[in-house]
């Protein structure tokens, strides 16, 4: 890993900001990489994911700030010295060439006095077929392969090279549910037994959370929260965090000496010092629960229920319009019009 240890920072994005035309795509961001980690970089569309990716690379350059690779300012190194490897969404295998030779193609292409001798490339192809579980596949071409095989031969090749970062631009985004789910198992198992510092992109929530060490949730260009997936899922940063990572439902509560009230009623929701007076209290859909009139927050009548994600749910209509999602056990026996009460049993409340 080109000299930097496990846990040590290998990379270091200082106060980074760009901006194409007139739109502004990152907002002085800021964030360290640890040596040896896989970082997902988590967000909706346009939130600068990919820009800051480009960036590091050396594709892109920052407006202002720095890229700093183990101790040595890269931002204005060309993408050819920077030691990375990518691999994207859409493969980018070479038709006319083997397997083999599609993963040999960054060493073969080293000036002569860089370049391994070719036994050792042979070597290193033959290993890394052995690492992505397709030994026998080195002769044939990228046509006569799956689409998650010809990803696993775009990883091998970003590999090859022995890059100091390893960087993945949305790399099972073209692929359907169940191969992107076999492929998550095998990149974590992958990166497990290389211990490559990885940083990849991604806007599937699952997909950050199940692979990543930590993950950086980015909106707008702007760095919400960095954490490990425990640490997002459980102590979101902000609203915006929360609404990324899940099903919200926002209720207007009041917040007085700490602690927070619904319809007058006190929840376990404590609340920050910051907050006094009319706020928004976010609650997950199973952080509700059916009670009686005399314990319930919330009030209102059934619409519908239906199945997801392997969970029933049930539509329910509140006053002023407004809808909610709760999650019910498989036996509730809830018929549409009926009348139900909602019990908080925890939430989010967050500093102005």
């Amino acid at each position: 890993m080109h000299g930097v240890t496990s846990g040590s920072t290998a990379i270091r994005v200082e106060a980074i900001s760009k901006t194409f035309d007139t739109a502004a795509v990152l907002h002085d961001l800021s964030l360290d990489v640890r040596g040896g980690e896989l970082l997902g970089l988590l967000g909706p569309s346009g939130s600068g994911k990919t820009t800051l990716l480009r960036i590091i690379a050396g594709l892109d350059r920052p407006d202002t700030g720095r890229i700093i690779f183990g101790g040595d300012d890269a931002t204005r190194l060309p993408v050819q010295e920077r030691a990375v490897g990518f691999v994207f969404q859409h493969y980018a295998l070479f038709k006319h060439l083997t397997v083999a030779d599609n993963i040999a193609y960054g060493l073969n292409a080293r000036k002569r006095s860089e370049r391994p001798a070719k036994a050792e490339i042979k070597k290193r192809v033959g290993d890394l077929l052995d690492l992505i579980k397709l030994s026998n596949f080195g002769d044939r071409y990228p046509s006569q392969l799956s689409g998650g095989q010809r990803q696993r031969i775009a990883l091998a090749r970003a590999l090859a090279v022995e890059p100091r970062v390893l960087l993945l631009d949305e790399p099972f985004g073209a692929l359907d549910a169940q191969v992107r789910k076999d492929l998550r198992r095998w990149l974590r198992e992958i990166h497990d037994r290389t211990g490559q510092t990885t940083i990849f992109v991604t806007h599937d929530q699952d997909e950050a959370l199940e692979l990543s060490d930590r993950v950086a949730v980015l909106d707008k260009g702007r760095l919400e929260q960095i954490g490990t997936p425990d640490e997002v899922q459980e102590h979101p940063a902000s609203p915006t965090v929360l609404k990324f990572l899940g099903d919200t439902i926002e209720v207007e509560a009041i917040a007085h000496n700490g602690r927070v009230l619904v319809n007058g009623r006190e929840t376990p929701v404590s609340a920050p010092a910051s907050a006094v007076g009319p706020v928004k209290l976010y609650v997950r859909p199973w952080q509700l629960q059916f009670a009686d009139e005399e314990h319930a927050h919330l009030n209102g009548f059934v619409r519908s229920s239906y199945r997801a994600q392997g969970r029933q749910r049930i539509e329910i209509d509140r006053p002023g319009g407004k809808l909610l999602v709760v999650e019910a056990s498989d036996n509730a026996r809830l018929d549409a019009g009926r009348p139900v009460g909602l019990k908080i049993n925890s939430g989010y409340v967050f500093a102005d």
